[in-house]
């Protein structure tokens, strides 16, 4: 570790991190008369803007604009074969994420009392950190410095070429055959984007269903319509193992049924991901992490260093842009508002980008049946939904389970076009602790998604 050679300077407070939480952070403190320093040793906007939702969402787009074009015949509209340039589809996604990064560092360029500092920052000891040989300080620290895919540890993993959701992103060439080894949410997006795209894509996942943590026949929905475009899908793969293959690589999967081996020509690794903690000095400032390195916080985002705050997906508490937004809104609420905000009081809520979307809130009904209460669940396939008739996109279905005595609703899924819209409906009536019975009574426009949801109340059942 560096020692610091300069003399030291003060803030009234340092925020590593140039992610979701860190820019937002600093504009709410410097508004408030504080002298803030943001730290950032790579590029500004974090997984978000360079590596996560804008680059892949804006991919996903050229993905469905391909697929609508080979279905547009369904629609009266006859067109020849569509290709795929893979070299445009990225560069149009990398100017999506430059041109979101160059209106972030913009609006930091002119923030009063803001100082931004490029490098890597380690504490050195409590209240101090490093960067680059210049010893820095602040009664208040926060610590939004990420994540990044995890390697896992399969045999043969340093055998063969392997790609991660951020090297993916700079393919220029489609894959012959893409191998997906891992069936969540990332793989998945991924999985379906390159086989629009013209590749042959195989899922290879270790657990006996996709997205495992969804319910058995939201898992199912996805599997089926993933199925129906021509992604093969290979669960229950007990002993995956990857080595050198003439096709480029093989990946064995020992499953129940099929073949042991598949050989492909690119692999994907898309088993999860790990904090960014591995060099920040933590232990010498009383900054603790669980055993996976994710920082420990408690519901009002302070680790257990006086003075040191972590948001973001570094916390654990939280793996997506939106609950790191929160997470600032947290803190500044609680640090300049007055305000008592808690982690504990958010409701949770995320989306699957295939498409159909899938949009979640709350628990699931396994979750909530584990609870013991009294319940009541409805469900409605995507078939029966006239927006999605009328659109031609009828795959998937909505789901809801509530509490049957408190009436409160407890989670919600809605695989289906729009569903990743529609399902804020239910999640705002959640946030306000509001009852089935209150949006019951909810007019909502014709035709959309969103209007089937109060019919999907009525139909709420004791299961």
């Amino acid at each position: 570790m560096p020692n610091a050679t300069k003399a030291s300077r003060a803030f009234d407070a340092i925020i590593v991190g140039a992610g979701q939480a860190g820019p937002a952070l600093a504009g709410r403190l410097t508004a408030a008369g504080q002298r803030v320093a943001l730290i950032e040793r790579g590029r500004l906007g974090g997984t978000c803007v360079n590596t996560g939702c804008t680059p892949t969402k804006a991919m996903v787009a050229s993905a469905y604009a391909a697929q609508t074009a080979r279905r547009a015949s369904a629609y009266g509209v006859p067109a020849g074969p569509v290709a795929v340039d893979l070299a445009a589809v990225v560069d149009r996604a990398q100017a999506v994420a430059a041109a979101s990064r160059g209106g972030l560092e913009s609006w930091l360029s002119g923030m009063a009392g803001l100082e931004l500092i490029r490098g890597h920052a380690r504490f050195t000891a409590p209240g101090v950190l490093d960067v680059d040989g210049q010893a820095i300080t602040a009664p208040r620290i926060f610590l939004n410095v990420g994540g990044r895919p995890a390697r896992p540890a399969i045999a043969g993993v340093d055998a063969v070429p392997t790609l991660d959701s951020t090297a993916i992103l700079s393919l220029r060439e489609r894959p012959d055959h893409l191998i997906v080894v891992g069936g969540s949410y990332i793989g998945l997006e991924f999985a379906q984007m390159f086989r629009r795209f013209g590749s042959q894509v195989t899922i290879v996942e270790a657990a006996t269903r996709l997205i495992a943590r969804e319910d058995e026949d939201v898992s199912a929905a996805i599997r089926e319509l993933l199925e129906a475009e021509g992604v093969a899908v290979r669960t229950a793969a007990t002993c995956i193992s990857l080595a050198p293959d003439p096709l480029g690589v093989s990946v064995g999967v020992d499953c129940a049924e099929g073949t042991p081996q598949i050989a492909g020509t690119h692999v994907l690794l898309a088993t999860g991901r790990r904090p960014n903690t591995d060099d920040l000095g933590l232990d010498l400032a009383g900054v603790e992490t669980d055993a996976r390195g994710y920082i420990q916080v408690n519901d009002w985002l302070e680790t257990t260093a006086p003075g040191v705050w972590a948001l973001g997906d570094v916390n654990g508490r939280g793996a997506f842009t939106h609950t790191a937004w929160n997470d600032h809104e947290i803190v500044a609420a609680n640090l300049l508002d007055g305000g008592n905000r808690r982690v504990d009081q958010r409701v949770p809520g995320y989306a699957l980008y295939i498409d159909p979307p899938l949009g979640r809130v709350g628990m699931t009904e396994t979750q909530a049946r584990a609870t013991g209460r009294p319940l009541l669940v409805s469900r409605r396939p995507m078939s029966r939904v006239a927006r999605a008739v009328e659109k031609g996109e009828t795959n998937g279905l909505m789901k809801v389970v509530a509490d049957a005595e408190t009436r409160q609703i407890l989670g919600a899924a809605i695989l289906g076009v729009g569903g990743d819209e529609a399902i804020h409906g239910i999640l705002d009536m959640m946030s306000a602790g509001q009852t089935i019975d209150a949006l019951r009574w909810a007019v909502p426009i014709h035709p959309t998604v969103s209007e089937l949801i109060p019919t999907l109340l009525v139909d709420l059942q004791p299961a």
